[in-house]
């Protein structure tokens, strides 16, 4: 019988067949689509006409579906839904990959082609996306090593062979530890919690087989937990817990794989000419260098230390009030940042949480989008990858553009935080495609009958994923290799970022942020409350967030440290790192940057966004309105539907007529003078 994976999907807008496909497919078809992909490859490079766009660039951007189609599938699978036989073949499938990408990169005729091209550019009649695409791909085999020779290219092969095997190693040691730690808890330690954080913490134990509630290390319940608890012991083991992934001896310390992974990277750069990885890096980002980035981060971190310093000499007073004579620990902000909040905005978490339904929000988010572009958006039964997902399929004017997959709860197979990723890209040529596009989040999930109910932060994560999305949905470019979210890594966070600020439009909440059992929409008073509060505690938000930042470039300029842990701690030393606050993601559980190099000298990418974010829904502001169509025509003219197809800094200035400067990102986390 025809493997499922390599046969052509008869299903609903050709989505993979997940009903028909087990583990046991991947592995043959993998081997197959890989030899087929290198055929396909080895075929172009050895055409004995003479290199033109068509049958060398093109004909790239159309070789190897057969192989996007197997990885697409497993990728999901593996990431949101992993199990020991999908954990061993990430294992085994990642160095035969960097093998793989490794030998198209070192074919010398291939090579030859694109640079005869390269070289003739100007004389080939190129549209603009075409000479994109060219230049694109020529810069790609460069970086890639395609230049180097004899010894220097086959060492090359070697270290992004053994890179590629320790981000899957990195990410798989993480996920063993995050599912492996449970806090139970007894009737007595739920003294305290709001029923949303008791319902979540015995909905994980139903999940974990348990004959009570626990706390996991799962971001949407240990945060409300390290919220809400009054029991500083208990806070203080599940927050050493959470703060401990990757760091606890064994198979699954990541400490070691952080060091080689860093070591190897300073190599692969030295061996392309370049001083530093950060160097190498950041060459094709917008930042263009270390300086520039080191520099707006400076800006944004002096202004935050002093506020976070500020509200913790206040916290602290608070902790002494509780008879506790300590100083102010890690596990202790969250508590009595909650409790300041209700002081000082008359704001409960517990009283908020109610309005903000799973449902709800979806919906919210789609109509946004709705109002916004034109969107429609119509429910699919289809088989999918795990019962927890659902699909829509995404139109416009009755025209078919997408379909948009969410799977939104929390379980131990899932790797922990939130992304988005496209199990098809769009494209024209050489062959039509509409994407397919997939939000993973892991909310908590209720007991069952019971709603979904999120954090404010929940309901921030599921707009920016969603933003995300919309990056993917809305191109409409010629090649699949510029569309969508292939952007810029500091670029690619714009529209994630700011289709959050649609959640805090007060219509948005005033219509969508209905109470779960009455039905009532949010009164005014909270609204307003929740409105005012949006900066509260932003110093210490921005404090874990610059710092993380600031060590992952530190990390890539320079020398390797020998050392990261020691490192990590002489950096936080140099800046002032607060006491009470740690990094959003210490070294060893650092996966944006150690689980591949997507984010590797590039953690700051969300800061840099951040300033074109806060300046691009001020133009929305500027027309009078959050739904402005002539503004959200612009937005998706020159930024949603244009993908890499030109530079980043073109398209945003083509938006807004200009490039903006930092005080738009001060000013919107409260933290400009």
């Amino acid at each position: 019988m025809t493997n499922p994976l390599l046969a052509d999907w008869d299903t609903p807008f050709r989505i993979a067949p997940f009903d028909r496909i087990s583990d046991a497919d991947f592995a043959p078809a993998f081997e197959e689509a890989l030899a087929a992909h290198l055929a396909e490859i080895e075929a172009i490079a050895d055409n004995p006409d003479p290199a033109s766009f068509a049958n060398t660039i093109e004909a790239m951007e159309g070789a190897g579906e057969g192989l996007d189609k197997v990885l697409s599938v497993f990728f999901s699978v593996a990431g949101a839904d992993s199990n020991d036989a999908r954990q061993a073949l990430q294992r085994e499938f990642s160095p035969k990959l960097a093998a793989h990408s490794s030998a198209i990169y070192a074919n010398a005729a291939l090579f030859a082609r694109i640079t005869d091209l390269w070289e003739r550019r100007d004389d080939l009649g190129l549209s603009e996306e075409e000479a994109r695409v060219l230049y694109l791909t020529h810069r790609g085999f460069v970086r890639a090593g395609a230049a180097l020779t004899g010894a220097e290219a086959d060492r090359m092969k070697e270290v992004k062979s053994r890179l590629a095997v320790l981000g899957t190693q990195f990410t798989q040691n993480l996920l063993k530890d995050e599912a492996a730690w449970f806090m139970p808890l007894a009737e007595a330690d739920l003294e305290g919690l709001p029923g949303f954080v008791v319902d979540a913490a015995r909905s994980a134990g139903e999940a974990l087989e348990q004959p009570g509630p626990v706390v996991t290390l799962s971001r949407s319940l240990i945060v409300p937990f390290l919220q809400f608890s009054p029991r500083r012991d208990l806070r203080e083991r599940a927050f050493r817990a959470w703060a401990a992934r990757g760091e606890n001896g064994g198979e699954t310390d990541n400490r070691g794989i952080a060091a080689e992974t860093l070591e190897l990277r300073e190599e692969r750069a030295r061996l392309l000419g370049y001083e530093d990885f950060a160097q190498f890096k950041l060459e094709t980002e917008m930042a263009g260098t270390p300086g520039r980035v080191r520099e707006l981060l400076m800006q944004v971190w002096e202004p935050a230390r002093a506020q976070a310093l500020k509200d913790a000499a206040e916290m602290e007073e608070m902790l002494r009030e509780d008879g506790i004579n300590d100083a102010l620990q890690p596990w202790d902000w969250r508590y009595y940042a909650e409790k300041r909040r209700k002081a000082l905005h008359d704001l409960d978490e517990a009283e908020l949480k109610p309005y903000l339904q799973l449902e709800r929000m979806i919906e919210a988010a789609f109509t946004c989008s709705s109002r916004l572009f034109g969107l429609e958006f119509k429910p699919l039964d289809v088989p999918l990858y795990h019962p927890d997902c659902r699909a829509w399929e995404v139109s416009r004017n009755g025209k078919h553009l997408a379909v948009f997959i969410g799977d939104y709860f929390a379980r131990a197979s899932k790797r922990s935080g939130a992304w988005c990723s496209a199990m098809r890209s769009q494209a024209k040529r050489p062959k039509l495609e509409t994407p397919i596009v997939v939000n993973v989040c892991n909310f908590s999930k209720p007991s069952k009958g019971k709603p979904a109910l999120l954090s404010y932060d929940d309901a921030r994560t599921l707009f920016h994923e969603f933003g995300h999305a919309l990056h993917q949905i809305l191109s409409d470019v010629e090649f699949g290799s510029v569309s969508g979210t292939s952007v810029a890594r500091d670029f690619v966070e714009l529209p994630s970022q700011l289709y959050e600020h649609w959640l805090e439009v007060p219509s948005v909440l005033e219509e969508f942020a209905t109470h779960a059992e009455t039905g009532a929409p949010m009164p005014r008073a909270l609204l307003d409350k929740v409105l005012a509060a949006a900066t509260f505690d932003m110093g210490f938000q921005t404090v874990e967030y610059v710092a993380s930042a600031l060590v992952d470039l530190e990390f890539h300029s320079g020398p390797a440290p020998a050392d990261p842990m020691r490192k990590q701690a002489e950096v936080l030393e140099r800046i002032g790192m607060p006491q009470a606050i740690t990094m959003r993601h210490a070294t060893p559980h650092f996966a944006h940057v150690f689980s591949g190099d997507g984010y590797s000298s590039g953690y700051y990418s969300y800061m840099w966004s951040e300033v074109m974010d806060a300046d691009a829904f001020a133009a929305f502001e500027e027309a009078g309105s959050a739904f402005d169509p002539e503004t959200a025509k612009k937005l998706e003219k020159f930024i949603l539907s244009k993908g890499g197809s030109r530079e980043a800094e073109e398209l945003y200035t083509s938006f807004r007529g200009r490039m903006p400067g930092v005080e738009a990102l001060l000013k919107g986390r409260g933290l400009a003078a």
